[in-house]
């Protein structure tokens, strides 16, 4: 099927406009999104590659290395000219039977994580290996020049980080051009419009963006019902914007406005939501999240028009609520 593709970046990735995201189905964890069906995970992923999606975003991070399993589990059985780029993360490194992880982006961590993803995705290279996040602030030098070592050896690609600042971003640029970031930006995150992306744009730093639907807050299947019924060991169950009061109440008005703007065009809310993320000029593509085959439908946001109007009036709404962006 065809979907729109962009080069990303300084890159010469071309991919989809939308990617597919491998956080949930990783399974249990610490933010983790409660039991998953591997096989269910694999036919979504193929279901997403047939509606066009060309790459996967995942991480070890993501069920403790299961999210990666699960991808490279799949990939054994696509014949290699079908197989789409795989992009995975490091500095999110576990100890054995915790549940959860730590911040650790030493020179060291990084050199044993990247060869444990390998094994785990069965690639002989990724194709764009991005720093998970930079904790460890003093440490991004030394981890960028392990990054640009791993692409000078070709165990990756690309490189790139992920929620990082303009700050950082120009700190480390020097030492090896920053070909990618990945931030989390949707309607109801915005922070990174004030400097980050100005500053990605100015510098032709590729953004592929994370949870363009708030971690389905804005898919417009959210309810208070379905809310209160998350599993415990769905980390949302903690997650402000899906407890929290009065902000649960707002958000839920904001939903309505999408599902009223989405019934214009018989598409979903959600979709508008990833649309609204896309019609930005510095973001290259989302990545969508998605668990079942039937929730791929959200891919057709790719081709999502919004109008003026449209956009005027989620607007209208930030500005009566400007505590939501």
């Amino acid at each position: 099927m065809n979907i729109k593709k962009t080069i990303l970046g300084r890159s010469s990735l071309e991919i989809s406009v939308v990617g597919f995201g491998a956080w949930a189905i990783g399974g249990p964890w610490e933010y983790g999104w409660g039991e998953q069906s591997d096989k269910e995970s694999a036919a979504t992923i193929r279901k997403a590659l047939e509606r066009g999606v060309n790459w996967i975003d995942t991480a070890p991070a993501y069920g403790l290395g299961h999210s990666e399993e699960v991808i490279g589990n799949l990939l054994k059985e696509i014949p290699a000219a079908d197989r789409p780029l795989v992009f995975t993360k490091c500095g999110l490194p576990w100890k054995k039977g915790a549940r959860g992880v730590y911040n650790d982006i030493s020179p060291a961590s990084i050199q044993k994580e990247i060869d444990m993803s390998l094994r785990r995705l069965r690639v002989d290279a990724i194709d764009l290996y991005q720093i998970h996040w930079p904790s460890s602030d003093e440490d991004i030098e030394r981890a960028w020049e392990t990054m640009a070592n791993l692409k000078r050896i070709e165990k990756v690609r690309h490189i790139g980080v992920s929620n990082f600042s303009a700050a950082q971003l120009e700190r480390i640029k020097a030492i090896a051009p920053v070909e990618t970031l990945q931030p989390n930006y949707s309607l109801l995150s915005r922070d990174i419009e004030v400097d980050v992306l100005p500053y990605c744009k100015r510098e032709n730093i590729g953004v592929i963006s994370y949870s363009p639907m708030a971690s389905g807050m804005l898919s417009g299947k959210m309810t208070r019902e379905r809310i209160a019924a998350l599993p415990a060991d769905d980390w949302r169950k903690s997650k402000r914007d899906f407890l929290g009061e009065p902000r649960l109440t707002k958000i839920l008005a904001l939903v309505d406005i999408l599902k009223d703007i989405a019934n214009q065009y018989g598409r979903s809310a959600g979709e508008v939501a990833i649309a609204w993320v896309l019609k930005n000029p510095a973001i290259n593509a989302a990545i969508v999240g998605m668990r079942r085959p039937e929730q791929s439908s959200v891919i057709a946001a790719e081709n999502l028009e919004l109008s003026g109007e449209d956009l005027g009036r989620i607007e209208r709404f930030f500005d009566d609520n400007p505590e939501l962006k």
